[in-house]
């Protein structure tokens, strides 16, 4: 990454591209923040460009244009998926070739670009949004830390935001039961038990991006005398069987307001810019 990041040529798009990435392994909040970003640029016609994690598809796909979902979370995955739900005024594509990505996004006439996990695409030229926990636990890259790459990188990026300090995660719930079953398959999900309702009486993690099938999660029902699966918007999308009795967690991110001037302040410029061109 070092020698990528040396000798990259960034190439310029006509439409601006904000970039949302981190340098540490696992989860930071980066698909709250994307759909914070995109809530906050709802006037613009904003697209979202992601590489979709854990999809069982290869190549280009439209997940939603403006808002109309158009395939199955299989072949989206769930961040993805959970993007092009929550947000009804945006497009959602996934690429691994995320050139490719954007090229489409711009044909179906995006003004405004959010490049999901881009940090490492040095390939394209970007306002650089890089996401930290509240604490790092090091700051050795792999395999003796959790940085991706060397912690140096980090001064590449245009707007450095701390979780805690620049924006805060905010967790409510929907339709919380007496007796629930918390089960999840996301990123560093021990980040999530501080906010654990009353009433969890089992616990159950997989990797991120796994599936729980409806005939695990009707077993636990039974096996606990639960009456609730307690379960992410992340988790939910990929769930089939909607006959499960479902409590959702709900996780958003509040923005600082001088997070937003920064990027509205690059937003101008750039259109200065072009505009000179």
């Amino acid at each position: 990454m070092w020698l990528r990041r040396s000798s990259a040529e960034r190439k310029v798009y006509p439409v601006p591209i904000l970039s949302v990435g981190n340098l540490v392994i696992g989860g930071s909040g980066k698909t709250p923040f994307v759909i914070a970003l995109s809530r906050y640029f709802s006037d613009r016609r904003v697209a979202i460009v992601s590489r979709g994690y854990g999809r069982k598809s290869k190549g280009l796909m439209e997940v939603s244009r403006q808002g109309e979902v158009l395939m199955e979370v299989a072949r989206s995955g769930d961040e993805p998926m959970l993007m092009a739900r929550a947000l009804p005024d945006a497009s959602v594509i996934v690429s691994e070739d995320r050139a490719a990505g954007i090229e489409r996004a711009i044909e179906e006439g995006a003004r405004l670009i959010l490049l999901d996990d881009g940090f490492n695409r040095v390939e394209i030229e970007k306002f650089e949004i890089l996401l930290e926990p509240a604490v790092l636990p090091n700051r050795l890259p792999l395999p003796s830390g959790p940085m991706r790459e060397f912690f140096a990188t980090r001064s590449q990026a245009d707007l450095i935001l701390r979780e805690g300090v620049d924006f805060i995660r905010h967790v409510h719930y929907v339709d919380l039961g007496e007796r629930m079953i918390f089960a999840t398959a996301i990123a560093d999900s021990e980040r999530l038990k501080p906010y654990l309702p009353e009433g969890v009486m089992y616990q159950i993690y997989k990797p991120d991006h796994a599936v729980f099938s409806a005939e695990e999660l009707w077993g636990l029902l039974e096996k606990y005398d639960a009456d609730k699966i307690l379960m992410t918007e992340k988790d939910w999308v990929k769930i089939t069987d909607r006959r499960l009795p479902v409590a959702l967690m709900k996780l958003e991110l509040e923005l600082n307001d001088s997070i937003m001037l920064e990027i509205e302040r690059w937003l101008l410029k750039r259109g200065k810019s072009e505009s000179k061109t």
